[in-house]
């Protein structure tokens, strides 16, 4: 108790210096430090202030930029300015010794009191030495701390840094403000530091904190942290953000109420190089048969702990060459347990080596209070978000308030590269039960479709009709398909897609997506069923097939609306027209506004039974007005290579009502009926009359002449020579590769050339492959374009002329082997 009088005596005594001082005038300030009382005063620039020098202090009449007043001195000075607390601060420091004598126990007291002192901008700093085996045990009466890191600031602008001692080395424990915490108690062993800071504008007459003896520690350092109710805490290492002390020790216990749950999580950490042992984190948990439980700093950490527990931070002897630094940053959060946390769910990938799962927040957490979303494995090791790898069976749990904030996303890749087997092979895109029985919202389920190159292609076919989301019909179901491909530098997204709609069957070129998304809670197992199928490959980027109801308009759009159809890359839509039906195709626009740097962009649409096409420049014409068609057909589209901000995209829509008869078709009908009836009731008289006249005639009578050649003369010969030495049989035709090359094509890309005597029955089927667009390269500009009709002279070979359309795709059908 001697320490508390000496303490005390001071206080008065410098009260009764500084009212000395301020009576007598002049601004003058007067200290007197009475002797044997550990304190030393010093008066020294601020650290902002070292480079402005408008303001000096006088002592002994003259300029000096610190003043010191040590135990038994006293000392009077003044300042040159009026805002001395812009230039220069007070450090008050008091040495307590531990070690050799009694330690001044109990309440420390501020001393002098703020009120006493000049208007500057204050330090109290006690320093108290012990031996290694003492520990010293710091109380906090009032508010409990909060930590700080760095960049923050406290409200009030008062802190308390504490730091410990380590072989004579300071270790900054940490800097703590004194509201709006749960730091309530800070032990350390052989000495401590406590400095409190306070603005010149604040008015404390308290150190708020007391000093207690306590048996050694054998560590660095306690902290308590205690929570009362929900809450959340961040805690640092020492030293942090440098690194903390070589094979060390520092160890965090957490007071919490039994019903309630913790969980912790690392927000920053940092390893260094270890020579010897590992850095780790030990926790005590109550009720665990492996306690201490021991966790790398990388590892997920525990949650969902009941009550009290222990947090112990344990450095390595680190290489001496290069040793890096270990530090810790992490957060601990306190929350009521719900209902879910008592709840186990089982995701068993174990047998499924192509499947992973992500369960994560759906946005951070903001800076206030937010009770915290875990993912729990086997109830105990829980973080924010877990990936659950392939291979393997899970059970997991959640500690969570509300489990719409968080969602989960899985992938699976199927892969066929055997050509042989999974040439027409099917396979179901299912979502496993296990994922939909989880109590968050699958967001995504992204299957990726792998195939070999230029071997295989995809047809996508859903359980129900899928629509194409657009702006002018978007999709309103609580889940639809996103899909697209990917190829060597070019990637396609061919859009969104939900059921309700008229498209039957997507075919795919190459290696593709499927993600599966969901945008309501609890609705993914109203998912409609998607199977993959394997075809022969096909070079179209993709084909599909449209089977419009009655009366309804479906809207359609080319891949890549945003960016535009890739380059050199073709698209094509299979457009069923039931039967009595009739459709109207639509386009959004007059013009595509593409321009081309190489190639040309063409538009086709085929009749599939007349075979009868349209051909459309793209870059060129206008697009056609609205069309009706009463059969099948095909729209075709291919792109060039467009210039920089001139891409091709195009929206259409087709409407399919009942069929209309026309009048003059009718009239026209029974006009040509009426006229063949009367043709052939002539036709039946005229005979009639023949067949009378022949009745009327007598019979014949026939006499045989031996004399006479009975054999019928032969009639001269009109051509001389032999059939092989003229050219009787070649006829001037029209060449029908010129005019229809593009149907004579094979599914190797060559031209099949007419066979003129030879007949083969009709094979193949009708309008059930898309039709060939025309050349994508420009001609020459002095090149003519080829006529469309050309008439071959009689001494050419059928095979002797060169098409002026070659395709550029492959007509073969998708999905179907080459004949």
């Amino acid at each position: 108790m001697g320490g508390q009088d000496c303490g005390v005596a001071v206080a008065v005594a410098l009260l009764g210096a500084l009212v000395l001082g301020a009576a007598r005038g002049a601004g003058d300030v007067e200290i007197t430090v009475p002797q044997g009382s550990g304190v030393t005063v010093l008066v020294k620039r601020g650290t902002l202030a070292l480079a402005l020098r408008s303001c000096y202090l006088i002592a002994d009449k003259r300029h000096v930029d610190t003043l010191s007043v040590k135990p038994g001195e006293r000392r009077s000075f003044a300042f040159t300015c009026q805002d001395p607390a812009k230039h220069f601060v007070l450090e008050i420091k008091k040495n307590i010794d531990c070690a050799s004598g009694l330690c001044p126990l109990g309440e420390v007291p501020l001393q002098p009191p703020v009120s006493a002192m000049p208007a500057l901008n204050r330090t109290f700093v006690w320093d108290v030495h012990a031996r290694k085996s003492t520990g010293l045990e710091l109380r906090f009466s009032g508010p409990r701390l909060r930590q700080m890191g760095p960049g923050d600031y406290c409200p009030d602008g008062i802190t308390h840094t504490i730091s410990g001692l380590v072989a004579a080395a300071v270790v900054r424990i940490g800097t703590f403000c004194g509201n709006n915490g749960t730091v309530s108690r800070i032990k350390l062993q052989e000495g401590v530091k406590v400095a409190l800071h306070v603005p010149w504008y604040q008015n404390r007459n308290m150190s708020g904190f007391s000093i207690a003896n306590h048996t050694a520690i054998k560590r660095l350092c306690i902290i308590e942290s205690v929570f009362e109710g929900e809450g959340a805490a961040t805690l640092m290492s020492a030293n942090y953000p440098a690194g903390f002390p070589e094979d060390e020790l520092m160890t965090w216990q957490f007071v919490v109420p039994a019903h309630l749950r913790a969980s912790v999580t690392f927000l920053d950490f940092n390893l260094s190089n270890c020579e010897r042992k590992e850095e780790r984190v030990e926790y005590y948990i109550p009720g665990s048969a492996t306690n201490p439980e021991v966790f790398r700093l990388d590892d997920p950490q525990p949650g969902n702990m009941a009550g009290n527990f222990n947090l112990s931070l344990q450095g390595c002897d680190q290489d001496a060459q290069s040793p890096g630094i270990l530090r810790l940053r992490f957060r601990v959060l306190v929350q009521i347990p719900q209902n879910e946390s008592n709840k186990t769910y089982v995701v068993d990938l174990s047998q499924d080596r192509t499947l992973s799962l992500t369960i994560q927040p759906r946005s951070k957490l903001s800076r206030r209070f937010v009770a915290g979303c875990f993912v729990c494995l086997e109830s105990r090791t829980c973080s924010p978000n877990v990936t659950l790898a392939p291979g393997s069976r899970y059970t997991i749990s959640f500690l969570c308030d509300d489990l719409t904030r968080l969602w989960a996303m899985a992938e699976k890749t199927l892969s066929c590269m055997d050509y042989h087997y999974c040439q027409r092979k099917s396979f179901p895109l299912q979502v496993p039960s296990d994922i939909l029985r989880l109590p968050v919202q699958l967001r995504d389920f992204s299957w990726r479709l792998q195939v070999p190159k230029d071997r295989l292609s995809l047809a996508l076919t859903p359980a129900r009709k899928l629509q194409q989301h657009t702006h002018e019909r978007p999709c309103n179901a609580s889940s639809s398909y996103l899909v697209a491909s990917g190829g060597p530098g070019q990637d396609v997204y061919f859009g969104s897609f939900c059921v309700g709609g008229s498209i039957k069957q997507l075919l795919l070129r190459q290696n593709s997506s499927v993600t599966l998304r969901t945008f309501a809670p609890r609705l993914q197992t109203e998912v409609p069923g998607l199977t993959v199928s394997f075809l022969p490959y096909f070079k179209e980027e993709g084909i599909f097939t449209v089977t419009p109801d009655t009366k309804t308009k479906v809207y359609l759009r080319t891949p890549n609306w945003d960016h535009g159809l890739p380059a050199l890359s073709s698209m094509s839509w299979n457009i069923s027209v039931p039967s009595g039906q009739e459709a109207c195709l639509t386009f959004s626009k007059e013009r595509t506004g593409v321009v081309c740097q190489s190639g040309r962009a063409f538009m086709i649409i085929q009749e599939q039974r007349t075979r009868a096409e349209e051909i459309f420049s793209l870059e060129d014409d206008r697009l056609p007005k609205p069309s009706f068609h009463r059969h099948s057909f095909w729209v075709n589209i291919s792109n060039c290579s467009p210039a920089s901000g001139k891409q091709l995209d195009l929206l259409f829509w087709v409407t399919v009502t009942p069929r209309t008869l026309d009048l003059t078709v009718v009239i026209a009908a029974v006009v040509g009926g009426g006229v063949s009836l009367l043709f052939v009731l002539g036709l039946i008289i005229c005979c009639a009359k023949k067949k009378k006249k022949k009745v009327d005639r007598g019979p014949a009578v026939g006499v045989y002449n031996g004399n006479v050649n009975t054999q019928m003369p032969l009639q001269p010969k009109k051509f001389p020579k032999g059939r092989q030495d003229n050219d009787s049989h070649v006829y001037a035709v029209i060449d029908d590769t010129m005019v229809y090359g593009h149907l004579l094509q094979g599914s190797s890309g060559s031209f099949l050339q007419p066979e003129v005597d030879t007949y083969r029955p009709f094979q193949g089927a009708m309008g059930d492959r898309p039709p060939s667009p025309p050349p994508t390269t420009k001609l020459a500009e002095d090149e003519p374009e080829s006529e469309p009709y050309t008439f071959s002279h009689p001494s050419q070979a059928a095979g002797s002329h060169g098409s002026t359309l070659a395709p550029l795709l492959d007509t073969q059908e998708p999905g179907r082997p080459a004949e």
